[in-house]
């Protein structure tokens, strides 16, 4: 392919991925910055974990992002009781009283589907989370005695952040298997709080859906431009060399002089960024250069999308684990501002 018609390409996807932006943010309002990021992933092709309270908006958020991309939206919902093979099939009584076999969610829409939503995943049972990873892992499945590809599946989930009765935790070496992290936090403008309590349109999560845009996105083209969009996206050694440097001191703050309050920096870290996180941070940050316009990778791509893909991926020592999410984003704010950034890229 000629480097004319990339241009064209990169462009006239850029412009989609605004228009698809823009027209979910008609529907959704106050999480700009939540769903800039998840376009992030998909182009990265990311699954994501959502992080949020309940009753704010990431089921109709997901909703309006898969009908603008294209393609099958399936949802599970996490309970004690699922077991693996409901992912798979479910049985039900025929018309003649016998019992029959449907194809489930993961499998209802074949190569269609795009938009896979596992509600309070950590309701599930550890056995249901080692086969969801492994799909995500894989994008396949076997069943009923033939191989089913689900080549284009994102899959969104979402964590119960309120009770801890029947619920597992999700380790993590699970963790791991997502790209970001995203928080879908209530608006703090007070204006946004005003509409959402008093505007009846957001009362109705159907209807709003619908006002978005469908098939903004082709969802089966998506793996092919991506693709096409990392290899387009060039780094330098000085910038190498400052990617290399923040993975050190996710593993190694004490190194790098960082320093969190009432924290003993030696003993925070128990193990800091994977090299598949490191590499999907680099692939989320080719995107956002992408989105900026830019055919180089800059230290502000990486800084961009560094928490959502590295905060979630760092292990604690126990004593500090019941402080997780403070402490991740205080340590991820100190290596942004304390590791050197190269003064030319």
């Amino acid at each position: 392919m000629d480097i004319a018609t990339t241009d064209v390409q990169l462009a006239d996807w850029r412009a989609h991925v605004l228009t698809l932006e823009n027209e979910v943010k008609k529907v959704i309002v106050g999480q700009d910055k939540a769903i800039h990021l998840m376009n992030i992933a998909i182009f990265a092709r990311g699954h994501v974990l959502l992080e949020g309270g309940v009753g704010v908006g990431k089921t109709t958020l997901l909703q309006s992002i898969a009908r603008g991309i294209g393609g099958a939206y399936e949802r599970i919902e996490g309970t004690v009781d699922l077991m693996p093979n409901d992912l798979v099939y479910h049985t039900f009584l025929g018309p003649d009283g016998r019992p029959q076999i449907d194809e489930g969610p993961l499998l209802r829409a074949g190569e269609n589907l795009s938009v896979f939503f596992f509600n309070e995943i950590n309701r599930a049972r550890p056995q249901v989370h080692a086969l969801m990873l492994r799909v995500m892992a894989e994008r396949s499945l076997h069943a009923f005695k033939k191989e089913y590809r689900l080549p284009h599946m994102v899959v969104f989930a979402d964590r119960n952040q309120v009770e801890k009765n029947e619920t597992f935790e999700i380790p993590s070496a699970a963790r791991d298997r997502f790209m970001m992290e995203i928080g879908i936090d209530i608006p703090a403008d007070r204006e946004l709080r005003k509409s959402l309590m008093f505007n009846t349109k957001f009362q109705h999560a159907e209807a709003l859906t619908k006002q978005v845009q469908s098939n903004v996105l082709q969802f089966d083209q998506l793996n092919a431009f991506s693709d096409l969009l990392q290899s387009h996206i060039k780094s330098t050694d000085t910038v190498e060399e400052y990617a290399l440097d923040l993975w050190e001191a996710t593993q190694n703050p004490a190194k790098f002089g960082i320093k969190l309050d009432s924290v003993d920096i030696e003993r925070l870290i128990q193990a800091g960024a994977s090299p598949r996180g490191m590499g999907m941070l680099l692939k989320a940050a080719r995107v956002h250069a992408w989105l900026m316009n830019r055919e180089n990778l800059y230290p502000e791509d990486i800084h961009a999308v560094f928490h959502e893909i590295i905060a979630h991926r760092l292990v604690f020592n126990s004593m500090y684990e019941n402080r997780r999410t403070a402490l991740a984003r205080e340590l991820t704010t100190q290596i942004l501002s304390t590791v050197a950034v190269p003064a030319k890229h």
